[in-house]
């Protein structure tokens, strides 16, 4: 009977020390997961403006999702705002990453363009702009934000082609981490090809163009040299503007998705 005991107290002492190292196991793991969990939270925050209406609605729609998915695949976290009433600067201050998903640069309040101005002069936050963000002009009773169009290259939207067009995209610095991954020449199938008064050239540096000669079927809507992604290195922020946004069928295009992820790291300072 004693040496029953002996052995039973034995086998205890052994199960007890085992579910301790278990328990000790489980503790350890659930820690590591809760710090990967916290890590990829922290990575950063992005802001996205966008239209919620008028002809650019299904571009929105096939943004949003796939801006999700890269949300979640990437760690960062991704909030809408479909006015810019709210911005001011205790908002914006959240924010690595500011994306102007095709909303133009008007009937923004004062409170809000003295707010983004300060987030771009500042360097507190990155810029992406696409498509309509380059609508500078006298629209719907606005004036011109003078400042926006500095921020642009100093230009003013002159005409567009509004049957849209196909157009052969030539990147132009294939050494900038915007570019990376991203084929010499690749098709848009489907764009309205905004002109401008004059080139931004001589005031922005200039990472990709259209060819005209490529248009499809022919326009003459045309402007010569033609910059459709450029970043400007006057502002302290980094910023990077893409004219192509107006397509659902963008998001099917490799080498425009890759040119979109690209950019919202490098404005995020991820890469």
């Amino acid at each position: 009977m004693l040496k029953l005991r002996k052995q039973l107290r034995g086998v205890l002492i052994v199960l007890l020390i085992t579910i301790s190292a278990y328990s000790k196991t489980i503790i350890f793991a659930n820690q590591v997961s809760c710090l990967e969990r916290k890590q990829k939270k922290s990575r950063f925050k992005a802001l996205v403006l966008y239209e919620n209406g008028g002809h650019h609605l299904p571009f929105t729609k096939a943004a949003k999702p796939w801006l999700n998915k890269l949300a979640i695949d990437s760690s960062f976290t991704i909030d809408y705002i479909e006015s810019t009433k709210t911005i001011n600067e205790a908002l914006l201050k959240q924010y690595q990453v500011f994306i102007q998903l095709d909303y133009p640069p008007y009937s923004w309040s004062e409170e809000s363009m003295l707010a983004f101005q300060k987030y771009i002069n500042s360097g507190k936050g990155g810029w992406v702009g696409l498509h309509h963000a380059t609508l500078l002009g006298e629209f719907d009773g606005y004036p011109m934000w003078k400042w926006f169009s500095d921020f642009m290259g100093g230009i003013q939207f002159a005409n567009y082609i509004q049957d849209f067009a196909s157009g052969k995209v030539s990147i132009e610095d294939k050494s900038h981490p915007v570019t990376k991954g991203i084929p010499s020449n690749f098709i848009i199938p489907k764009e309205e090809w905004y002109t401008y008064d004059k080139s931004p050239r001589p005031n922005v540096h200039v990472l990709a163009s259209v060819d005209e000669s490529s248009y499809e079927p022919y326009s003459k809507i045309k402007m010569g040299d033609h910059p459709v992604v450029w970043t400007n290195n006057h502002f302290k922020s980094r910023n990077i503007y893409i004219f192509m946004g107006h397509a659902p069928e963008l998001f099917e295009n490799e080498a425009y998705t890759t040119l979109l992820r690209n950019s919202i790291f490098w404005a995020a300072k991820r890469n």
